[in-house]
């Protein structure tokens, strides 16, 4: 019988080792991607939204703003209530929500495009 080669021997046991050590960094590479996605995904998505009420509460400022200067009936209010309306429904498509800055609450219900205060 044929005696085994002590080198041979190593080499296998040494690529046996580097194929586990690659395959553990692999798995852990693998887990952490996998948690900084799940852990990045809802705070990127809750950023997103808070740009949104942003972007509405200076909407409706601004409609204050021209309904104080200009009047209610003034061509510049109903720009901006238009303004206003296109934000929320940007927001209503990207998150089937819109803020509402009077109520300071956030609405899930389509009716971003009415309000009471000012005129279609």
């Amino acid at each position: 019988m044929a005696q085994a080669n002590p080198q041979e021997d190593d080499l296998k046991t040494t690529n046996a080792w580097k194929h586990g050590r690659l395959l553990q960094t692999l798995v852990a590479f693998a887990t952490m991607s996998a948690f900084l996605f799940l852990v990045a995904a809802p705070r990127a998505h809750a950023d997103e939204r808070d740009k949104c009420r942003q972007r509405i509460e200076k909407a409706e400022a601004r409609l204050n703003a021209a309904v104080a200067k200009h009047g209610a009936n003034s061509p510049e209010a109903r720009d901006r209530w238009h303004d206003l309306r296109s934000e929320r429904e940007h927001c209503w498509n990207a998150f089937h929500e819109w803020w509402d800055g009077r109520d300071h609450k956030w609405h899930n219900d389509p009716g971003w495009n009415h309000d009471d205060r000012w005129p279609d």
